[in-house]
């Protein structure tokens, strides 16, 4: 077999191929046999007709169609390898020559994956948010917790914000009601925002019993998006009753004995918090200055191919789960479908710019992945995904997958390679010592990709 390889531009080769015609004698003759199990000829056992009898009854043409798109494959992939191409995609095949007996010859055009250069990265510097926890956020965190132990009593007054409200409601839309739009002893926090517009307003001033009429427009069921009468109902009306923030407090909501050992967990738990936003702060805007220092050639089908990949993503998962279309997702967002095309595309770009150049720095730095290392991102690709450990393991061994998990990961310390070489400051001006820098790193590429939209959209295929 001889083959040549023509650079079309920097993402796209032409593949020529030339194969001496006895290189296609084992695809004839899997090709000769696979129609002698297909067919059946007076005078002959199933499975021992003669090649020529096949060749008088169906065609010799048959048979050479079967061998080439038996043999097509192994040769392209020989022409890869010797072309040391590192290829992406389906290649589009043309068979420019069959002489039976004689030769055949094929083109094939593939993209492939562009040469970069990764220039120093040592000079990256940027700035992230300072870790500080003010007394606010502390005390809104022990606030927080304070209103998960809130009690409610049953009071005989109107309603205020804050009540708890048991409410019947019925919607009507051009005077009919609505098959769905019956809803018996709903709970309704009053100045929550929650159930519909125009709620607060009707049920503000009502005691149990009291009805009253708005008008909203419906937010979900056969009539969504719809303006509806709504007549809600108030069958009970309870006050919320905070309990006082004392050691007492502290006891019932935590392990601590005493208010103040509880606000320092919290305080503690806050700077955590915020170490962590800013460990991952520092990952995206190290990795957003490296993808402008790289000059990255796109190739173009497979963008496209990326660009519907996460619309169909979008379309068919998240928003299916929501009960959402594009169109009204558009509508909410106030995009135009120009506008989201635009944003989709942009993304899609960066997605494959950062795993192209990462990539690059796994191989210039000689990085590997080690069992421990693939195990712990395997541990939380499944969380994500929704699937136990060892279904999410099996899935993706199945699914021939392990090798998209080892570049993950190995993506992932690449990026925390360029975080540790770059300068990151905070807002304060002082230099930031990032720690666990490959889990966060791991996370924040996957973002880039949209491995973590796919990954909770489409569960690995087993």
């Amino acid at each position: 077999m001889k083959s040549a390889v023509e650079t079309l531009n920097p993402t796209r080769v032409r593949l020529t191929v030339e194969v001496p015609f006895e290189e296609l004698k084992p695809s004839l003759d899997a090709a000769y046999k696979k129609i002698n199990q297909q067919v059946s000829v007076k005078g002959f056992r199933k499975g021992k007709i003669p090649a020529r009898v096949i060749d008088q009854r169906f065609g010799r043409g048959a048979v050479l169609e079967e061998a080439v798109n038996d043999a097509l494959p192994k040769f392209y992939t020989e022409a890869v390898n010797e072309g040391e191409l590192n290829v992406l995609g389906q290649p589009e095949v043309d068979i420019t020559e069959l002489k039976d007996g004689e030769v055949l010859a094929f083109t094939a055009e593939v993209d492939i994956r562009p040469a970069l250069e990764i220039p120093d990265y040592s000079g990256i510097e940027v700035e992230v948010d300072a870790v500080e926890v003010s007394d606010e956020d502390v005390d809104k965190s022990v606030e927080q917790l304070r209103e998960r132990f809130a009690s409610t009593t049953p009071v005989e007054r109107a309603a205020q914000d804050g009540d708890v409200l048991t409410v019947n409601l019925e919607a009507k839309v051009d005077g009919e009601v609505l098959e769905d739009g019956v809803a018996q002893g709903v709970t309704y926090t009053v100045g929550s925002g929650e159930l519909l517009d125009g709620i607060d307003d009707a049920v503000k001033g009502l005691e149990a019993g009291g009805e009253a009429t708005f008008t909203s427009e419906l937010k979900g069921g056969s009539a969504e998006g719809k303006e509806a009468e709504v007549k809600v109902e108030v069958t009970e009306v309870k006050s919320r009753e905070l309990p006082e923030l004392d050691d007492e407090f502290a006891q019932l909501a935590s392990e601590f004995d005493t208010l103040e050992e509880l606000k320092a967990d919290s305080r503690k738990r806050l700077a955590q918090m915020k170490t962590y936003d800013q460990a991952t702060q520092a990952q995206e805007k190290v990795l957003d200055e490296l993808l402008k220092l790289v000059e990255v050639p796109m190739p173009e089908k497979l963008l496209a191919d990326e660009v519907q990949t996460r619309t169909h993503n979008l379309e068919h998962h998240q928003l299916g789960q929501m009960g959402l279309d594009l169109d009204k997702y558009l509508e909410i967002q106030g995009k135009t479908r120009e506008e989201f095309d635009a944003e989709t595309k942009e993304q899609a770009e960066k997605g494959i710019k950062t795993q192209f150049i990462l990539d690059e720095l796994v191989n210039k730095e000689k990085l590997n992945v080690s069992q421990e290392e693939l195990t712990e991102h395997l541990m939380r690709r499944a969380q994500s995904s929704g699937m136990s450990p060892d279904q999410f393991a099996q899935a993706v061994v199945e699914g021939g997958q392990v090798p998209m998990l080892v570049g993950e990961v190995a993506r992932g310390k690449a990026l925390a390679v360029v975080v540790e070489a770059a300068t990151v400051k905070d807002t304060n001006g002082e230099v930031i010592e990032l720690d666990d820098e490959d889990e966060t790193a791991e996370e924040v590429v996957a973002a880039a990709e949209g491995a973590d939209e796919a990954a909770a959209d489409e569960k690995p295929e087993a």
